[in-house]
């Protein structure tokens, strides 16, 4: 006999989302609020409604690749050119100032250890965890704002995904220490393996859709095989290069984002991803926690580990930015729409459980950052944008986000 309740999880999900998403927006809240908001409340943390399950991870999975994609495909080159040495700068300070801070937080509590040491290699474990940003929720913000193409927009964007390469660079090179296997020098190899992957992929498919779009403008066949080279591309990166799916997807929207047909495109994949896959992603956030195993202790652990990891990306993110030029409301935005945790926490944290180097109480703390820095990331940026407007900023919220 089939089992039919993951049907009805999903009429819950869908239903429950898009009431918090309306509810966040007449508070003048981003709707992904209200969508982290309602998992929430469907979860084991209020009503225990629903929980996470594997095959609602994979349509989480689905969805935030499908943001990364229409993010690439709504990138503007002639900014990302401008932004690119800026956001390499921001991505590194991003990576290296919360590692740091990290790891002198689980000494400060734990107790400082000797070079080589468990607590030594746990501590530099707990700022590995915190280097890499979740660059789905800030996107969602952005374009909800309609922000996303300004250059504070492709700054915060550019270095998200930056910061995630280095985020996994970073890991490579903590668990070396445990792994004599894992060499940092084959990790670095295989992104810039990936890297001229994608170029000469880039360069091929761009002009294979070009030919296409010429031929055939406005037609299903065009987002129906740009869909098809994301999901590929995002396949190759996990599975070849060891590189997270989302950058292999945002990179195949940057290989089309030049294409005539790349808002009809973008427009096609919004059909599916903000309707339905987008949604679950944000509300298995919320599904994925619970707070049965908290311990007095481990709160304590859990309160300075979420604002420690928020604010040295604020601080650091915010102080790179100020030193390569950009006004001070320009460094609060990147600061605050580096500051989200997502998926990349998510990998690590699990690789760490994997590994016997951490014991699953760490994970509360991890899900407590993410839910909390992706509650206070868009709100945070909707204040500042609303009080430090984007002089360049290209309001397009589509009429049927309604």
């Amino acid at each position: 006999m089939k089992n039919y309740d993951i049907l009805m999880d999903l009429a819950l999900i869908m239903v429950g989302a898009k009431i918090m998403a309306l509810l966040a927006r007449k508070i003048k809240a981003p709707m992904v609020v209200g969508e982290i908001i309602a998992g929430l409340l469907l979860g084991p943390c209020v009503f225990g409604i629903l929980k996470s399950s594997s095959f609602i991870g994979q349509l989480a999975e689905i969805g935030v690749i499908l943001i990364m994609f229409s993010a690439g495909l709504e990138t503007n080159l002639t900014e990302l050119k401008k932004s690119g040495l800026k956001a390499f700068v921001i991505a590194c300070v991003g990576v290296l100032f919360p590692f740091v801070c990290g790891a002198l937080l689980y000494m400060c509590i734990y107790g400082f250890s000797s070079f080589g040491s468990e607590g030594f290699f746990k501590a530099l474990f707990i700022g590995s965890i915190m280097t890499a940003t979740s660059v789905g929720i800030t996107v969602e913000v952005l374009k909800e704002m309609g922000v996303l193409k300004g250059t504070v927009g492709q700054t915060i964007l550019s270095a998200a995904i930056i910061d995630d390469v280095i985020g996994i660079i970073v890991l490579t090179f903590v668990l070396s220490f445990k792994d004599p296997k894992t060499k940092l020098s084959v990790v670095s190899l295989k992104v810039l393996m990936f890297l001229a992957f994608s170029f000469i992929l880039g360069y091929l498919f761009y002009r294979v859709f070009k030919l296409i779009d010429e031929r055939y403008p406005h037609t299903r066949r065009i987002p129906i095989m740009a869909m098809g080279l994301c999901f590929a591309l995002a396949y190759v990166a996990e599975a070849y290069f060891g590189i997270a799916d989302i950058t292999g997807a945002y990179i195949a929207g940057i290989i089309l984002c030049n294409v005539r047909d790349a808002a009809y495109i973008d427009r096609k994949v919004n059909v599916n991803g903000y309707m339905f896959f987008a949604p679950v992603f944000f509300v298995s956030i919320g599904l994925k926690t619970s707070f049965d195993s908290m311990t007095w202790s481990l709160l304590g652990f859990s309160l300075g580990f979420v604002a420690v990891a928020m604010l040295s990306k604020l601080v650091g993110c915010g102080l790179a930015s100020k030193c390569l030029g950009f006004k001070g409301s320009e460094c609060m935005k990147i600061g605050a729409g580096m500051m989200t945790r997502g998926e990349v926490a998510l990998i690590i944290t699990s690789k760490g459980m994997a590994l016997g180097i951490i014991d699953s109480s760490y994970f509360t703390s991890v899900i407590l950052l993410i839910i909390v820095s992706s509650i206070a990331t868009p709100l945070l940026l909707k204040f500042l944008y609303s009080r430090y407007p984007d002089d360049a900023k290209s309001v397009e919220i589509a009429a049927d986000n309604e």
